[in-house]
């Protein structure tokens, strides 16, 4: 009797969220290049700003204005009340409120394609994004060229208490959001070679590492370039109802850093209580005999490491002296002229995102001329440029950016929009905290298949700022909530590049990446 042949490999049922996972996949693969949304987006605008303006599309709304004030001549040569020597105090302003007719304007008449065609260069020009993001790189590019970025992640995992090594690691993941994916391609190796020479399992660690770095990868305890590329937004977009109101990069400072240190200690629970234990106790001969090793540092590399490290110290200090030196002195330049005070409306904040790439600029110098890494100033130069370099693609996505914020704003579409809903959520009374959720959750859904930080921020936040803001919510609340929104997602969505790579030797279905020779 013949036994009936059993083919080897029998399909694998896949459960429900396996599924829901693949159908995302299938979605986000058909999802186009940022730059081609945007441009579809252009072109939205523009045909939309038309038909609403030929349907005669309005809203109505109060607002309220301040009452003209009769201002009495100044004479040179004395005052105007004899005796008097001291300027009266400022009267107080009466405000009354007018009702105002905003209206929907087409970009597809006379004065629409004038401003199109007239705009281009100066939206792209009044857009403050690029600056900050040109400024703030050339610090962080210096370091992470110069190998610093690379070893302080090397240093702290391994001299990081081994009870603590999966809190430091998830940690370290979300501070490495401020060199932008050095944690992905430093981090995640490091963190499974430091699980298995604790003999835990290597997996777990590669894990821990990449929640840390997707899930905390808005909130830092440092402020990051991606912080100063969404104030910008957020300030080009509450002109539109608020041109007095302007944010800085530390208004969601003390939030980013509880919220790091909160997904820390959440994704360390996870790693530890649910995530370790169902891969069980790690065997070190289950590594495949062909696996490739891993490189060891040499004696004279660790040695100009270290080296390098110190040396980075030292600039740092140097600059954090004569930083100090012009902020904390008296009358010292970087304090308000008027009133002397370094942390409200100050030179000193208005200047942080600069002084911070200053701060990674020294400490970037100093491990490069330490460790040999980045010698003569052609080479820093070189490295600046390199980082510049691979701007490009970041740069012509603001320059759209900047023409589809432009044109939402000339069409006057974020006023209708945001006033239309602000009465209609007014009328419901929902609440600020539904509202929030809400918003949320919206995040979170658009981030499974966008998962960029700001290509969904500059959709976003024409729209809502606006709306919030007439709402009583102030925009640093949204952005908080934004973060909320947009990391989580970062974990398990399939659109993700670095999951993909990360994850393809422990699925068995890709290449075994050479830093993690235990996958297969």
């Amino acid at each position: 009797m013949n036994a009936k042949a059993v083919p080897d490999d029998k399909p694998v049922k896949k459960g429900g969220m396996q599924r829901v996972l693949d159908g995302i996949e299938r979605v986000g693969n058909k999802v186009p290049h940022p730059a081609l949304i945007f441009l579809a987006l252009i072109v939205l605008v523009i045909a939309l700003s038309a038909i609403l303006s030929w349907a005669g599309t309005s809203v109505t709304t109060e607002v309220a204005e301040p009452a003209t004030v009769q201002v009495a001549p100044e004479y040179e040569g004395g005052t105007s009340v004899a005796g008097n020597d001291a300027p009266p105090a400022p009267a107080i302003p009466d405000y009354t409120i007018k009702h105002e007719t905003i209206t929907a304007e087409s970009l597809l008449t006379g004065d629409g394609i004038r401003f199109i065609f007239t705009t281009a260069v100066q939206n792209f020009n009044d857009f403050g994004v690029v600056a900050v993001i040109l400024v703030a790189m050339i610090g962080v590019g210096v370091a992470e060229e110069a190998g610093l970025i690379a070893a302080l992640i090397r240093k702290m995992v391994k001299v990081a208490p081994k009870g603590a090594i999966t809190f430091i690691i998830v940690l370290l993941g979300g501070i490495s959001s401020v060199a932008s994916d050095a944690g992905y391609l430093v981090l995640i190796p490091l963190g499974a070679a430091a699980f298995a020479s604790l003999g835990r399992h290597p997996l777990a660690g590669i894990a821990a590492a990449y929640a840390g770095v997707s899930a905390a990868f808005f909130v830092n305890i440092l402020i990051t370039p991606a912080d100063g590329i969404i104030t910008e937004v957020t300030n080009e977009t509450i002109k539109l109802v608020s041109p007095d109101v302007h944010l800085n990069v530390t208004h969601n400072f003390y939030f980013s850093i509880a919220a790091t240190l909160f997904c820390a200690a959440v994704m360390t629970f996870i790693t530890e209580r649910l995530l370790e234990p169902r891969l069980g106790k790690y065997d070190p001969s289950e590594a495949p005999s062909d696996a490739p090793v891993d490189h060891q540092p040499t004696e004279e590399e660790m040695k100009l490491e270290s080296r390098g490290l110190r040396w980075s110290v030292y600039y740092l200090l140097v600059a954090v002296v004569i930083v100090s030196a012009l902020t904390f002195i008296p009358n010292a330049p970087l304090r308000n002229p008027d009133t002397g005070e370094i942390f409200g409306s100050s030179p000193f904040m208005s200047s942080l995102l600069f002084i911070i790439s200053i701060l990674f600029l020294a400490a970037g110098l100093g491990y490069g001329q330490g460790a040999k890494s980045l010698t003569g100033s052609t080479n820093v130069i070189n490295a600046i440029v390199k980082t510049f370099n691979g701007l490009g693609g970041l740069i012509f996505l603001m320059l759209l950016i900047a023409q589809f914020i432009a044109y939402f704003n000339y069409s006057n579409m974020s006023k209708l929009a945001a006033t239309g809903l602000a009465d209609l959520l007014e009328r419901a009374d929902i609440g600020a905290l539904p509202l929030l959720i809400g918003f949320i959750l919206l995040v979170f859904v658009i981030d499974l298949i966008m998962p960029g930080v700001i290509p969904k921020w500059a959709i976003l936040a024409p729209i809502f700022i606006p709306l919030f803001y007439r709402l009583g919510i102030a925009p640093q609340t949204v952005i908080a909530a934004y973060r909320v929104g947009d990391g989580p997602a970062n974990v398990i969505t399939p659109l993700m590049v670095y999951r993909r790579s990360s994850c393809s030797c422990a699925s068995g279905t890709g290449r075994r990446p050479a830093w993690a020779p235990w996958c297969r």
